[in-house]
């Protein structure tokens, strides 16, 4: 099956370009051209167009969408962006290169949460798993400092106002009491800065560790030690696609830097997953 024509943000994000929203704002600023023409926010792109973005120019091409997406075991003191001025390790730095395409960290983790992190060569994916519409889960573990009050647990079941809106955990359970520190696994349907450690500062708590356990339907698996990583399969990639709600498509619009002749995103070869069905709380 052929995609006859599709909108210019989604053929830019879905080749790693950026986030819809963002690549919106650039074509509103006048930032990227079709066929030599100033591209207007609503223009679709078709097989054999050029987009012209940040000096490069790109051919539209249609092709098999095949994508390559990897479990990572993040540890403490790594960041998640690709660049930092004060040139602290990276998790880009630790993993397989890609010749003509790019991984994209689906959401962040702080530098100091460990756990699950999911990157991808999907842009389409990465947009549609980050966005809150989404309602996708993520599970962590946290070790708290001291007792934790049945107050407390109710509180952030119910919600309490962070400074930038109301939040709370979508499930709570309160687990055994160590060297004075108590272990909570919790859930959340959003992913905002710190959300999690915030929460706990509400409620007068302190998070001695914090780390990831699952995202959506993916667990991060206990053969996976922290800063090495593992590889999806396609059957697993698509359970992800399907989580998020996005469709299988035979083919898709796909980017194609004419200058290298490589694709801007190739989507590659993608280990496990299990569909299940998205918990609601």
């Amino acid at each position: 099956m052929s995609v006859s024509a599709e909108r210019l943000q989604k053929v830019m994000a879905r080749a790693g370009l950026g986030s819809r929203r963002g690549l919106e704002a650039e074509i509103q600023a006048g930032n990227v051209k079709i066929n030599g023409q100033t591209a207007k926010l609503g223009d679709q792109v078709s097989v054999g167009d050029q987009v012209n973005y940040q000096d490069t120019i790109y051919k539209v091409l249609s092709s098999q969408p095949i994508h390559r997406t990897l479990v990572y075991h993040k540890p403490e003191g790594e960041i998640t962006t690709r660049d930092d001025p004060e040139r602290r390790k990276t998790v880009f730095d630790r993993l397989p290169p890609l010749k003509d395409s790019r991984w994209i960290a689906i959401g962040r983790l702080d530098i100091n949460t460990a756990g699950l992190l999911l990157l991808t060569t999907d842009g389409e994916l990465a947009n549609q798993m980050m966005h809150p519409s989404s309602q996708i889960d993520r599970e962590y573990l946290c070790r708290i400092r001291g007792h934790v009050t049945d107050e407390q647990v109710e509180q952030l079941r119910q919600g309490v106002m962070l400074d930038d809106g109301p939040a709370k955990f979508t499930d709570l359970a309160v687990g055994e009491t160590t060297q004075g520190h108590t272990w909570v696994t919790v859930t959340l349907m959003e992913g905002r800065h710190r959300e999690v450690r915030r929460l706990w500062e509400a409620v007068g708590a302190q998070v001695a560790r914090l780390k990831r356990v699952r995202f959506g339907p993916v667990f991060l698996p206990a053969r996976v030690r922290s800063g090495r990583y593992e590889e999806l399969t396609a059957k697993d990639h698509l359970i992800l696609r399907e989580d998020a709600g996005l469709v299988s498509q035979a083919a898709e619009l796909v980017l194609v830097n004419e200058r290298s002749g490589g694709r801007a995103a190739r989507p590659s070869r993608p280990h496990h997953t299990k569909k299940r069905n998205r918990r609601r709380h």
